[in-house]
C-alpha cells in the first residue's frame, strides 16, 4: 500500500515542479520559447494522466471532506485524526456514564422492587438467573 503512495507522490511532484516551470514560461512569454511552452504542457497532460492511473490504484481510500477543510485552512490534517480521537474518547466516556448510571439504577430498581414486590421479584430473579443485584 505504501508504495502506491509513494509513486503518486512522485508523480504529484513531478506534476508540481512541471507546473511550476511552466508557469515561468508563461510569466516571460517570447514567441521563440513556444516549443518549450508546447513541451511542457505535453508533459503537463502526461502527468495527469500519470496521476489518474495512481488514482484508479487509490479508489478505496476514502478521505474526510474535513480532513481537506483543515488543508484548505492551512493546518496540519494530523490534527483533524488527533481531534476525531480526543472527540471518540471523549463520547465513550460520556456513554460509559450513562452504562454505568443504568447499571446502577437497574441495580437499586431490582433492590427496591424486591422489597415492594417480593414475590414477583423472586419470581423475576428466577427467570433472569439473577440471584444477585447487578
Amino acid at each position: 500500500m505504501a508504495e502506491r503512495f509513494d509513486n503518486l507522490e512522485e508523480h504529484l511532484e513531478k506534476f508540481v515542479e512541471n507546473i511550476r516551470q511552466l508557469g515561468i514560461i508563461v510569466s516571460d512569454f517570447q514567441p521563440s520559447s513556444q516549443t518549450g511552452l508546447n513541451q511542457k504542457l505535453n508533459f503537463m497532460i502526461s502527468g495527469l494522466q500519470d496521476i489518474e492511473k495512481c488514482r484508479q490504484q487509490l479508489h478505496e481510500i476514502n478521505v474526510p471532506l474535513e480532513a481537506f477543510e483543515y488543508i484548505d485552512q492551512g493546518r496540519n490534517p494530523q490534527l483533524y485524526t488527533k481531534e476525531c480521537l480526543e472527540r471518540a474518547l471523549a463520547k465513550n466516556e460520556q456513554v460509559k456514564g450513562k452504562i454505568d448510571t443504568m447499571t446502577k439504577f437497574k441495580s437499586l430498581l431490582i433492590s427496591e422492587l424486591g422489597k415492594v414486590f417480593p414475590e414477583e421479584m423472586a419470581q423475576y430473579k428466577a427467570i433472569h438467573g439473577e440471584d444477585h443485584h447487578s
